[in-house]
């Protein structure tokens, strides 16, 4: 075999990033493949989330507090190169049914280590001046926090290579290479590539790298829009969105979801989210969503109705049936490794997958526990192949 690097990593998106920053940081040769270039997917079509608020007890809530501790202390000195804001967030309740709901969320959330506050009317007042005056209370949670989700993959990319990685782009994967039924390398449109350990982390098409394997891992995608406003004077201050955003992120509907998601950026625009539907990779522009989001946000903030929507994007979240991501090796084919289904917690969680799988291909134990996220859970579910 010819000689091949330590760790291939397919997809330079945020997750592909990540894990190649830290592979090089544990010594390993690197090398990431992408079709395009760096955050050509999803990583630049999305609003760059680092949340615990929505998160609901479990493996996912300890791999964002992981992935927080990650962004805030191994990656600090680099917090101002992806415009890291530790912001808070508001999680809006305007029915006394949700405030029931949010006084649930955050008293088991708090019994696992998340800080929320529960704020009256006159502190939510205080918080969001320009709230609605429906809004009756919100959950406070100041770990909540942003980055400008473009700048972060690349960045990581950057310092990967800077630490000794190398980044191919333009490089379509067409096979993955076996031999004695171990993953040795891939083959692409620059020609093949050797490793010792391959790593798919293609966000939505993952499972058609992995049908190249002959494995099934059912990430799907997930579409969802946001609206860019003109640039405002500051009007508000926090991640705010209502309650109901944290039903949705657990739902399984395929229907269109959408509640409000409303924040501020450095540059003045405000970003209107959410809508969720899952339709393939149709990347029709979904009128209906966008008008729901609107009117959404319009009853959190009643003066978005007088401000302009400069563009929309959409993008395509990958999904995992479970609500879980793809984290690990896949026993089914030895020296194949996936990192992808992180869905719209993906920025969140990149730096904490790519620490973990980067401890885990040095042959070191992780610091978190990754069999709530192997692959191979989905033994039992038939082969899915996705169009690209």
């Amino acid at each position: 075999m010819a000689q091949g690097s330590d760790v291939l990593i397919i997809g330079a998106g945020i997750i592909g990033s990540a894990i190649a920053y830290f592979a090089a940081q544990q010594g390993l040769s690197v090398v990431v493949l992408d079709r395009a270039g760096p955050a050509s997917g999803t990583s630049s079509r999305c609003e760059g989330n680092i949340l615990l608020s929505d998160k609901e007890l479990g493996p996912e809530l300890e791999l964002s507090q992981y992935s927080l501790g990650v962004w805030k202390n191994d990656l600090a000195e680099f917090a101002h190169l992806w415009e890291f804001e530790a912001k808070g967030g508001l999680v809006v309740a305007s029915q006394e049914s949700s405030q029931a709901s949010l006084d649930r969320l955050t008293t088991a959330q708090r019994t696992n280590g998340v800080v929320a506050e529960i704020l009256d009317r006159d502190q939510l007042l205080s918080a969001e001046p320009h709230i609605s005056p429906d809004a009756l209370s919100a959950a406070y949670y100041p770990q909540d926090s942003q980055v400008q989700p473009m700048l972060a993959a690349s960045w990581l990319l950057r310092l990967a290579c800077d630490a000794g990685a190398k980044f191919v782009p333009n490089a379509q994967v067409t096979a993955l290479r076996r031999s004695n039924g171990q993953v040795i390398g891939v083959e692409s449109t620059a020609g093949f590539f050797a490793a010792d350990n391959t790593v798919n982390a293609t966000g939505t098409w993952a499972s058609s790298i992995a049908g190249l394997a002959e494995v099934a891992v059912p990430v799907n995608p997930r579409k969802g829009f946001v609206m860019v406003t003109e640039p405002l004077p500051p009007k508000i201050f926090h991640k705010v969105y209502a309650a109901e955003y944290v039903d949705n992120v657990g739902s399984s509907d395929a229907g269109l979801q959408s509640s409000p998601v409303v924040e501020g950026t450095p540059a003045g625009s405000i970003l209107i989210g959410s809508s969720r539907e899952r339709v393939g990779f149709d990347g029709s522009v979904n009128l209906s969503a966008l008008k729901q989001m609107a009117n959404n946000a319009i009853s959190l903030f009643p003066f978005l109705r007088d401000v302009k929507i400069m563009r929309h994007y959409h993008g395509f979240r990958p999904y995992c049936p479970d609500h879980l991501p793809v984290i690990g090796h896949d026993e089914r084919a030895p020296g194949l490794w996936h990192a992808a289904g992180h869905e719209g917690a993906g920025i969140g969680l990149s730096v904490g997958t790519g620490k973990l799988l980067a401890q885990a291909l040095a042959g070191q134990t992780a610091d978190l526990d990754l069999a709530p996220f192997a692959p191979h859970r989905f033994a039992e579910q038939p082969l899915v192949n996705q169009e690209s």
